[in-house]
């Protein structure tokens, strides 16, 4: 079940994801005509390196766009449990371009370590990055803020991507003044195989995250914890067995099986059971819910839980 309270939040969460992702596709797209600008102007690899990087960070912002947009679509007939996936498909999305970006930039690197090019407009160079640094800054913490009323994966994706990008725009500051103020290109060259490094791993942490959202991976145990304590809370519930917890998007799905008195009524155990629900939206607002209720010491096993889930009779 989902109380008022749970609603009003989603509904906040959702104005919360459609803002900042205006927001990071605005902050792209200057970002890519300052550092095209930067290129143009000096020549270096780490700017073009960055500038690689923006543009896919453009594509990755427009495809958040959208898949927060569809995610926070309600049930239909065709997803009955939603449409939260589509957040992990486009950080998979995600992902991907990050791999992408991350062998150019590698590949353009190792070119110029090898045939060094002078780095010129150094000024204009050091000023498109400290801007960028700012502006980059500046959305990370909005996406920080969004996150925090959302729990959205696609914005934590694009928030992990940008906030390596303020990172490596460090290493392209170096870089930049190292080709024009030190006649060190071949530094300048290092920096942008520095930042394809640091896109990579990125990319593989993203990935990972992705994956686990996609083949339902159960939430973390100190959350598990935290749901059967909840439960087991009510004296009257005796033991929690079948929990099965997982991931939708920004929604937590939970699932389990309780021990009732055999003797309670249909109205008395269903009374117990929503007030268990309601607790676990206290700590788990954006929840979705499925409890069974077992007459204690007759239960059966249902479908195909793992072997200690339908063993383990937490009380």
């Amino acid at each position: 079940m989902t109380s008022p309270a749970s609603a009003a939040d989603f509904d906040d969460a959702h104005a919360a994801t459609r803002s900042v992702t205006r927001l990071s596709v605005g902050v792209a797209l200057v970002l890519i005509a300052l550092k095209a600008f930067a290129l143009g102007a000096s020549g270096s690899v780490s700017i073009l390196a960055t500038l690689a990087d923006s543009a896919l960070d453009l594509v990755a912002s427009l495809g958040v766009f959208f898949a927060v947009r569809w995610a926070a679509l309600p049930a239909d007939e065709d997803h009955r449990y939603g449409h939260g996936k589509g957040e992990a498909l486009a950080a998979m999305v995600q992902a991907g371009l990050v791999f992408a970006s991350a062998l150019f930039v590698g590949w353009e690197a190792v070119q110029r370590i090898f045939d060094p090019r002078p780095v010129t407009a150094g000024t204009w160079s050091v000023a498109v990055v400290l801007v960028s640094m700012a502006l980059t800054g500046w959305l990370v913490w909005m996406q920080g803020r969004a996150i925090r009323r959302s729990d959205s994966l696609a914005i934590k994706a694009d928030r992990s991507h940008y906030a390596a990008d303020l990172a490596s725009n460090v290493v392209v500051l170096i870089g930049v003044i190292s080709g024009a103020f030190l006649s060190a290109p071949g530094l300048d060259a290092a920096a942008g195989l520095v930042i394809s490094v640091w896109l990579f791993w990125g990319a593989l942490t993203l990935l990972r995250t992705a994956a686990d959202h996609l083949v339902d991976k159960a939430l973390p145990e100190a959350a598990r914890v935290t749901i059967t304590t909840a439960v087991l809370a009510d004296p009257r519930i005796s033991g929690v067995h079948q929990l099965r917890t997982r991931m939708a998007g920004s929604v937590v799905m939970i699932q389990m099986h309780v021990d009732l008195d055999p003797g309670l009524t249909l109205d008395a155990a269903h009374a117990i059971v929503v007030e268990a629900e309601n607790r676990l939206l206290a700590a788990f607002p954006r929840a979705d819910i499925l409890i069974h209720p077992d007459p204690r010491g007759r239960a059966e096993s249902h479908g195909e839980a793992p072997a200690d889930a339908g063993q383990d009779g937490l009380k």
